[in-house]
């Protein structure tokens, strides 16, 4: 059972999820470039940035209590994709540090056709849902990772990697007239990725402790 009273512990694992989150979600890539390009034509911002968030939530609670369910029946399985996580978290944050060298930029495609809300949510869906690595993300990694807690703090490790979501979502739709200009220098995408390819290899060290000396 999952209680949300607030500990070192319990904000420690919030941290996690959290760092995780921003660390899978802040990339250049089709969602984000939508959500950018929605947030500068001011239309129906709200409603994609909200479809976004709660999608994420739901696959990474979906991932967490799923896998949690399941590594709770074999500690073998649970050491197992400890370890493939930390595996993955590595070669993802080398590729982060590589991508640092590299420039790159986040440019929001223009269009003068303004869309209904139905239509505009169905696109978000489609960059959402329809994209293998959102369910690698959200499902496997997030929520093999998150099944590696304490069962009764998995809640808080959900809530730390939703609000990335929450966060990044809103500060790219609703922040972008202001973000439009920095996401579109490299040096931006220098530090960022940067900064996230040292978050993963500090949880990735974190989760091998994890899984060969435990909680």
């Amino acid at each position: 059972m999952t209680t949300f009273s607030l500990t070192p512990l319990s904000f420690s694992i919030f941290l996690q999820g959290l760092l995780l989150g921003f660390g899978l979600i802040v990339a250049i890539g089709a969602q984000n470039a939508f959500v950018l390009r929605q947030g500068l034509r001011r239309e129906h911002i709200g409603s994609v940035v909200l479809f976004c968030a709660l999608a994420d939530a739901v696959l990474i609670a979906a991932g967490v209590l799923g896998m949690g369910q399941a590594l709770g029946q074999s500690p073998l399985l649970a050491r197992t994709l400890a370890l493939a996580g930390a595996l993955f978290l590595g070669i993802y944050g080398w590729r982060a540090l590589k991508r640092a060298g590299q420039s790159n930029r986040l440019e929001a495609a223009s269009g003068s056709v303004r869309l209904g809300r139905g239509a505009v949510l169905a696109q978000a869906a489609a960059f959402t849902l329809l994209n293998p690595h959102v369910y690698l993300d959200t499902v496997l990694l997030v929520g093999s990772i998150g099944a590696q807690q304490p069962s009764n703090l998995r809640g808080w490790f959900v809530l730390g990697a939703s609000s990335a979501s929450v966060a990044w979502f809103s500060l790219l739709g609703f922040g972008s007239r202001r973000l439009a200009p920095l996401f579109a220098k490299p040096l931006a995408w220098h530090v960022l990725d940067g900064l996230i390819g040292l978050t993963m290899f500090a949880l990735s060290a974190m989760l091998v402790r994890h899984a060969l000396f435990g909680f």
